[in-house]
């Protein structure tokens, strides 16, 4: 579609917990843009979700957005668990606290303006674009590795 963003995800960690990673590539039309970031402790569950925070923030006004990710966590918690969390109160359905509730709550927000289309691709099989964020993440979490071993102790 000529007027859709393509929104490519991923996210990564170096033990989970570990020094956590994100990459997200946005394509429109004829333009992409990188995005990449790191914490030095995370999951790779919140390193997903950042990747699709971070890619949908950058969007500077209302779209159509296409969002390719190999997380079934991230597309699943959005699509198909969301509702029920909020209705229980951001509990799950065996009434336990919902894990990463900040960031699912940030994510919503980030998606409000948007008319959203979610496609899952598999992880490490060949995508080029996936292959791509994959790259993004994983250097990212190389950069933090370099930032902590650099910070005095």
């Amino acid at each position: 579609m000529e007027n859709e963003v393509r929104l490519f995800t991923d996210g990564a960690c170096s033990g989970n917990p570990g020094p956590g990673g994100w990459g997200a590539l946005l394509c429109y039309r004829e333009h992409e843009k990188e995005l990449s970031g790191s914490e030095p402790v995370s999951t790779n569950n919140r390193m997903e979700m950042l990747a699709v925070i971070n890619g949908l923030e950058a969007l500077e006004q209302p779209m159509r957005v296409r969002i390719c990710t190999d997380s079934q966590y991230v597309m699943k918690g959005m699509t198909e668990w969301l509702a029920g969390w909020k209705r229980r109160g951001w509990k799950t359905a065996d009434r336990q606290p919902v894990k990463n509730m900040d960031l699912w709550q940030r994510m919503e927000v980030a998606l409000a303006p948007h008319q959203v289309e979610w496609q899952w691709v598999r992880g490490h099989s060949g995508h080029p674009e996936n292959e791509r964020v994959d790259e993004l993440a994983r250097e990212a979490i190389q950069r933090a590795k370099l930032q902590q071993s650099s910070r005095p102790g």
